[in-house]
């Protein structure tokens, strides 16, 4: 029986041995299994704080081209498409009361010739002479006016862009003959925050981008800054201008003007490092501390610029921020850095 007991007792000093050894190696264990991250160093730069303002462009001149009575059209001679020069004739209207016109204004010339040398030589009362002279500038002005809309001319140089009649019609004044555009320059109106009102300034140069032509640049101006803010939006309107020299851009186009604001110094992070918080939507990063351990800090970002985010506020120059192995992280929470 003694020797039962003592073997008994040797086996539940072997066990105790036993597991103890096995709780010794799971500490180790634990210890060891420190979550390994990447991790470096960020730094404050000049970052140019741009802004995007997507619009249309517009043409700088629209003129609607239309008599201005209805009247049979009897010849087209441009097409839409094609470029006019300020002057050049568009179409031609019936010209049965321009004719008509042009008979009185040779007969109102001739009588006015004729009264005019009676009155020289006071062979006519000035009343009659008065009378005459109205007449005849009357004649005149009527004349020009109808001759102006029986021989369409386009007051501006720029491209047809619509017509609404064909030859033969009747013109029945429910909209335009023609639409000319004049597209050099061209023209984008954007909306900009109220808080930017006193760094715009007219003249200043800005990006523009386009969809049709990808990521070719365009060099435009801000050519006018509308006076008031409008108290709905807090915006104000602001139009730009691009030459257009060689007609690339057209009406229509959607556009993005860009705008820089100039520089300011911040800290830049690489995209890697940012984290968003589920639920929430806060932005954050975790910062490698001195002792190795790590913490949870919550950043406000501005612009993305490639594959680095400039951060508003949130984190100090000079930090150290993980780059991976962020899921398994807790703040506070010791960590391993591996290069």
């Amino acid at each position: 029986m003694k020797k039962v007991n003592i073997l008994l007792i040797a086996a539940a000093t072997i066990l105790m041995i036993s597991c103890g050894q096995q709780q010794d190696q799971g500490n180790q264990q634990m210890v060891a299994e420190n979550p390994k991250v990447t991790a470096a160093t960020v730094n404050a730069e000049y970052v140019a704080q741009l802004q995007v303002y997507p619009t249309t462009i517009e043409a700088d001149i629209v003129n609607n081209i239309a008599p201005q009575s209805a009247a049979r059209i009897n010849k087209i001679c441009v097409e839409v498409g094609d470029k006019v020069e300020a002057g050049q004739t568009l179409a031609l209207m019936d010209d049965v009361n321009l004719e008509k016109a042009r008979l009185q204004l040779i007969n109102d010339s001739i009588e006015f010739g004729r009264i005019e040398q009676l009155h020289e030589i006071g062979a006519t009362s000035q009343s009659d002479y008065e009378a005459m002279t109205l007449k005849y500038d009357v004649s005149r002005k009527t004349y020009n006016n109808l001759l102006e809309n029986t021989v369409l001319k386009s007051p501006i140089s720029g491209i047809v862009t619509a017509r609404n009649y064909d030859e033969g019609d009747m013109y029945a004044m429910a909209q335009p003959l023609f639409v000319i555009q004049k597209i050099n320059p061209v023209k984008m109106l954007i909306n900009i925050s109220e808080s930017k009102y006193s760094q715009i300034k007219k003249g200043m140069e800005v990006d523009i981008t386009t969809d049709a032509y990808g990521d070719q640049v365009f060099k435009g101006t801000v050519d006018l800054i509308y006076p008031t803010i409008n108290s709905m939006t807090h915006t104000f309107p602001v139009e730009v201008k691009f030459a257009n020299k060689d007609l690339t851009l057209r009406p229509g186009m959607f556009a993005r003007v860009t705008v820089n604001y100039g520089d300011n110094f911040r800290v830049v992070v690489p995209d890697r490092a940012v984290m968003k918080q589920v639920g929430s939507g806060e932005q954050y990063v975790y910062v490698l501390n001195a002792d190795g351990t790590v913490t949870y800090t919550v950043i406000e970002l501005g612009r993305r610029m490639g594959n680095k985010y400039e951060v508003i506020s949130g984190l100090d120059d000079n930090a150290t921020v993980v780059l991976t192995g962020q899921t398994k992280l807790k703040n506070g929470i010791t960590v391993d850095v591996v290069k």
